[in-house]
């Protein structure tokens, strides 16, 4: 047994130099009032955490932690105007940092990388999700006439299936649009869907040095230049493998170079899929199978938006909401990590339910997520004492 709460030992897997450093940089506690920047983000990650719904809850959820304050570097549980304060005043920014510095510390330490495929390009998954708000209280936010909504524009690193870039608008804002000045590492390859069909963007990652897989629109002419043939005896869902360049005048204006267009069977909804990309040498079952991985982000969405405090919250500002975003990446960075070293073969949702019933509780952190169903001291199950009752001896 520990003397210290699953909670404190969670945090202890942050870097405090770190963020020390980056609040020097932004200079997030000069003339605060009531609590310091780290008191801050402990304070939000305990809300992610324990998914609690308010700010009343959140500032009791922490006070009635009392003693085991110290072991969190926190002097005082915030009280609820002090919490609201900062959320719409501190620099949104800290916390963005924070997230790519943990980002880069905890993705060398586990092992986040996956090997479905054996190609040296890093992948990047590139997708969006709409937050549905109350325009009344979000007045910011505008999606529809009578609707509120932001959006979560998402690069994701198939590797750890963690973001390397987002970007919140408003809910109108289309996705093409909102990713017009987003630059991608030389030979790295983009997935995306349809909407992202903007052949000015497509260029000019081309000449960046990056590649990218896209679904084709149905509405995009183009002339065929000369096909490719198929493998014989395998890869059967390949329909075509072909070169196009672009018919219209506008469209070619943007993009003047040849393309590669697959065609693939999809049995399980029974339908085609167009892919465009200017990747020349993988082979036609290579850009199927990266399509295919895009799925992961709609997995990611899923989890952020089901296991953390992603779909309310606790401020009505711009900054707030930020703030609340940045520290649930925080926090599905954490979770990942620790389900990384974990030996057990944790579910996400399996350990986020298993560590929210126990926050406070003083037990092992590592013992925990390698044996969490293992009696403490490697006791037995005691057997039952029942037959002892009914001896009534020879």
């Amino acid at each position: 047994m520990t003397n210290v709460t699953l909670f404190a030992q969670i945090i202890q897997t942050l870097d405090r130099f770190s963020f020390s450093k980056l609040v020097q940089t932004h200079q997030t506690d000069k003339h605060h009032k009531g609590i310091h920047s780290w008191t801050h983000l402990v304070t939000m990650l305990f809300c992610q955490f324990s998914n609690l719904n308010s700010l009343r809850d959140v500032c009791n959820g922490l006070k009635s932690a009392s003693g085991n304050l110290n072991h969190l570097g926190v002097e005082r549980a915030p009280c609820k105007s002090s919490l609201s304060y900062q959320n719409k005043h501190r620099n949104w920014q800290l916390f963005q940092a924070y997230y790519f510095k943990m980002l880069a510390k905890l993705s060398g330490m586990a092992t986040f990388r996956q090997t479905r495929f054996k190609i040296k390009s890093k992948i990047l998954l590139l997708d969006s999700t709409t937050i549905s708000l109350c325009l009344s209280l979000y007045d910011w936010a505008r999606f529809r006439k009578k609707k509120g909504a932001i959006k979560l524009h998402t690069l994701l690193d198939y590797d750890g299936c963690l973001p390397v870039y987002m970007n919140m608008t408003d809910g109108k804002v289309h996705d093409a649009k909102a990713v017009k000045e987003l630059s991608l590492p030389k030979d790295a390859v983009v997935v995306a869907d349809r909407a992202y069909v903007d052949f000015q963007t497509l260029w000019r990652w081309h000449q960046g040095g990056s590649y990218f897989v896209v679904r084709l629109k149905t509405s995009i002419k183009f002339n065929r230049l000369n096909e490719k043939s198929l493998p014989e005896g395998r890869h059967q869902h390949v329909l075509v493998d072909e070169y196009i360049e672009l018919s219209e005048s506008k469209t070619r204006a943007k993009y003047p170079k040849k393309l590669r267009r697959v065609v693939i069977y999809d049995p399980e909804k029974n339908q085609t899929i167009e892919l465009i990309t200017n990747h020349f040498y993988w082979t036609a079952n290579t850009i199927g199978e990266l399509y295919k991985a895009r799925w992961d982000i709609e997995i990611f969405f899923k989890e952020i938006k089901q296991l953390l405090k992603i779909k309310s919250f606790l401020g009505t500002t711009p900054n707030a909401v930020l703030i609340q975003i940045w520290t649930a990446l925080i926090t599905i960075l954490i979770l990942k990590y620790l389900r990384a070293c974990a030996s057990y073969p944790w579910c996400l949702s399996n350990m986020v339910a298993f560590l929210r019933l126990n926050l406070f509780v003083k037990f092992e952190l590592r013992r925990l997520l390698d044996h969490p169903f293992k009696p403490p001291g490697g006791q037995n199950k005691p057997q039952s004492v029942q037959g002892v009752l009914f001896d009534w001896g020879d």
